[in-house]
């Protein structure tokens, strides 16, 4: 259990790195850098995630160092998902408003300024979502490194199974597993997109959405209840009678 967290972990923070330095060089205006970007991209996303596996553990040690079956396992995992990833990254880049980017043009900002001001915070809020479904994808995925000997979750599984006629317990097990492990990347994630949107001012802060209260909107009432809509009409009434007053006195001043 322990390494399918640290192969889920550690593959999905290097996946991200790669998606953004892939996704920017997708989305470059200069052909240099697209078009090699690309070709990654479309490298990895086109051959079987297996393959990529057997060609990092067993090929690559013909031309080079051997590698050992975690590093081969993280190593795979996120250049696929990174690849995956570049795509979310390069679409939620084109979908900030071309306003924003004429506007840190005009304002003379360096390249490295306005993405971390205003376009890259806009952006992030967008790939957000794809990426949360992309990091539980990959968790799921983690299970096939088994085939270069890694004894993660669902291989231990198999094995304390053997002999045993308990196939049904151990699968539950399992599913239960992986479902809490998902539940926790999808809230983390959740809380991330929160975060991302109220700094844009586009949502409700972390605070709200974790309180177990209700968030009080400008112009609801506080309460359901009797009292506290009479108490809501009575707050909103002395606030209309006092403008009211006032623009009398205003009307007999003149």
């Amino acid at each position: 259990m322990w390494l399918t967290i640290q192969l889920t972990a550690l593959s999905g923070i290097l996946a991200f790195v790669i998606a953004i330095i892939l996704g920017i060089a997708g989305g470059s205006s200069k052909r240099l850098i697209r078009y090699p970007a690309r070709a990654v991209v479309e490298f990895f996303r086109g051959t079987s995630l297996l393959v990529q596996l057997f060609w990092l553990y067993y090929v690559l040690p013909l031309f080079g160092p051997q590698l050992d079956a975690f590093t081969v396992g993280v190593a795979a995992l996120s250049l696929n998902y990174g690849a995956y990833a570049a795509e979310a990254v390069r679409a939620s880049l084109t979908s900030v408003p071309r306003g924003q980017w004429e506007a840190t043009t005009a304002l003379s900002m360096s390249w490295a300024h306005k993405m971390r001001r205003i376009i890259f915070p806009q952006a992030w809020a967008l790939m957000l979502p794809s990426l949360t479904n992309l990091w539980v994808h990959l968790l799921k995925a983690s299970s096939i490194v088994y085939v270069v000997g890694l004894s993660e979750f669902t291989f231990q599984l198999q094995q304390l199974r053997r002999g045993t006629d308990w196939f049904f317990a151990f699968a539950v097990v399992g599913l239960i597993g992986y479902f809490l492990f998902a539940l926790l990347i999808t809230w983390g994630m959740h809380l991330l997109e929160v975060r991302a949107k109220f700094r844009l001012g586009r949502g409700p802060s972390l605070r709200e959405v974790l309180s177990l209260q209700p968030t009080l909107r400008p112009g609801t009432p506080e309460n359901t209840g009797v009292g506290g809509a009479d108490a809501g009409v009575d707050k909103r009434g002395g606030d209309a009678a006092t403008v009211a007053v006032g623009g009398d006195r205003k009307g007999e001043q003149r």
